[in-house]
């Protein structure tokens, strides 16, 4: 008998929209209100806010506030419209896509309407259905979605393990020795939970041994790794050996949109292939114009970048010295591992912003292991030693908070829908 397709949904919320009852406005879905900045304001009260991807401190920065406001008067917040192959193609396309390619050291780039659908149009694009997919179990969504999209074999391979992805190859190379395909190998420049870069130095040199090409997700490193921010492949000095580089706007940048990058003959063939963008609209001229300024002071305001990393270095440091499990992070992604359930991680947090002013984001199960809190801060440069101070100081009393039950016995009150 046919069921309602509703049915499953009311019976089932998902592992997370089960706790939406307790945790919507203030776990999920927040409010952050007032400038982007290193302090803002939750509900009414200031907090220093370590959950914004604003790496650089762009978003409020006077030159680029003033390019923004100035193209959005010129333009409007429409300009253009269509799809880049029908009437939504601009020079300014063309300068930002120019400007990108001499600044990453690669021979063309291709700008793209949004970072998550441009990645996952990347991966349909790039395989058929005698291709095999192989990429790290701890990829962005975005990725796994594009891997949904294949017709045909894909295998994950162990986080950042080598030997796991030499396997993984040699079963997919006996595949494609049969249907003739190719193998398509996809990891991050920086994973955005734990901060760890991928090895992209080994899996490159896997080359010398298996025919395939690679695919990065440098969303994290573009801007914040490499000489001037040029991102992870520089950083690991591979750039050359990436076949195709992907990087968003949406966080050192500030803005929204993304771009690919590799041979002229592979980017040529994505502008006529990639659905996302051959059949959506393209990047309006207002963030177009806004990421040409907002690339062009990274280009020379080197020290964006070294206010970065004095911030993180002064954060990790901090925790470390503490006592406090950041994990393997190699990037200005810090994430704090505590123990303890989701009502406590709730507790906990709600602490931290109600009487320390301290606002991070938590991840807790499905995305970790259950058992497991992670509390995961973004240090910008926008953010100062004292705010670094202020929060090391406010996690060293919750961390005892923890450990004391004191969070277990008020989480008991919690309940789940």
């Amino acid at each position: 008998m046919t069921s309602d397709l509703f049915e499953k949904i009311r019976k089932n919320k998902g592992p997370l929209g089960k706790w939406a009852s307790a945790a919507e406005g203030y776990f999920a879905f927040p409010k952050l209100e007032g400038p982007i900045g290193n302090r803002m304001k939750f509900q009414g009260k200031e907090v220093i806010t370590w959950s914004i991807n604003d790496y650089l401190g762009l978003a409020n920065n006077p030159e680029v506030r003033k390019a923004d406001a100035d193209a959005a008067s010129e333009h409007g917040s429409a300009y253009p419209m269509g799809a880049r192959l029908m009437s939504g193609h601009t020079t300014y396309h063309e300068i930002l896509q120019n400007n990108l390619a001499d600044f990453i050291g690669k021979e063309a780039t291709y700008v793209l309407n949004f970072g998550y659908q441009g990645i996952l149009s990347t991966i349909d694009s790039l395989v058929s259905k005698n291709d095999v997919i192989v990429y790290d179990v701890d990829s962005h969504a975005c990725i796994v979605d594009g891997v949904r999209l294949h017709l045909g074999k894909r295998f994950t391979f162990r986080h950042n393990d080598i030997q796991s992805l030499e396997k993984n190859l040699m079963r997919a190379t006996k595949i494609t020795d049969d249907t003739g395909g190719g193998i398509l190998v996809i990891s991050e420049g920086v994973f955005g939970m734990r901060g760890e870069q991928g090895k992209l130095k080994e899996i490159v040199a896997l080359k010398s041994k298996y025919n395939f090409r690679f695919l990065v997700d440098d969303a994290h490193g573009f801007g914040t790794l490499g000489d001037n921010g040029t991102g992870a492949g520089n950083e690991q000095g591979v750039m050359k050996e990436i076949d195709v580089y992907f990087a968003t706007f949406a966080k050192s940048l500030a803005s929204t949109g993304a771009f690919i990058a590799g041979d002229k003959e592979i980017i040529d063939y994505m502008k006529y292939n990639m659905r996302s963008q051959v059949f959506a609209k393209s990047l309006q001229l207002v963030l177009v114009k806004g990421a040409i300024k907002r690339l062009q002071m990274i280009k020379t305001m080197p020290e964006l970048k070294q206010n970065l990393w004095n911030n993180v270095n002064a954060l990790q440091n901090g925790l470390k010295e503490r006592g406090f499990d950041i994990g393997s992070t190699q990037s200005c992604v810090t994430p704090v591992y505590l123990k303890g359930s989701i009502p406590e991680a709730m507790v906990l947090v709600k602490d931290l912003r109600e009487n320390f002013g301290i606002f991070c984001s938590i991840v807790v199960y499905p995305v970790i292991p259950k058992g497991l809190i992670l509390l995961r801060l973004i240090p910008t440069a926008s953010h100062t030693i004292d705010d670094v101070n202020e929060t090391l100081n406010a996690f060293s009393k919750i961390r005892e908070k923890l450990t004391s039950g004191v969070y277990e016995e008020i989480s008991k009150e919690i309940v789940v829908s």
